[in-house]
């Protein structure tokens, strides 16, 4: 005799999705971070982070990583227009530079009195 579940669509997920859900993501890079592209077009810029992407592993910077779109006209008000568009940049591309050091560097962890503190890799002061 054939046993046949019927399973709903939500209930079906990867145990490794599942997993992923339950961790909490932990952000070395943070909002009103400054930093500087390694790698790519906008390689040595520096900009502000605007805002960061967790699940994506991305954060979208001020002018950078800028792209163009061709916008078609809809009525009156709207004309046609070519408009500067920023897409975020992965983790991978850009580095932190330290407030106190000015210098390009990794963030670091600090656990003191049960309180955590970023840090400056290069100089050890507070991020």
């Amino acid at each position: 005799m054939k046993c046949t579940k019927r399973v709903r669509e939500g209930d079906r997920k990867i145990a490794g999705e599942q997993e992923r859900e339950k961790k909490k993501k932990i952000m070395k890079i943070k909002k009103g971070d400054t930093i500087i592209v390694t790698i790519g077009k906008d390689k040595g810029k520096k900009g502000k982070v605007e805002h960061v992407f967790p699940n994506e592993y991305s954060a979208l910077i001020t002018g950078i990583n800028v792209y163009k779109r061709h916008m078609k006209k809809r009525d009156e008000k709207h004309p046609s227009a070519i408009i500067d568009i920023s897409k975020p940049l992965g983790f991978g591309k850009f580095s932190i530079v330290c407030p106190s050091c000015a210098k390009p560097t990794r963030v670091g962890f600090l656990v003191t009195k049960g309180e955590k503190m970023r840090i400056c890799r290069k100089c050890g002061k507070k991020l």
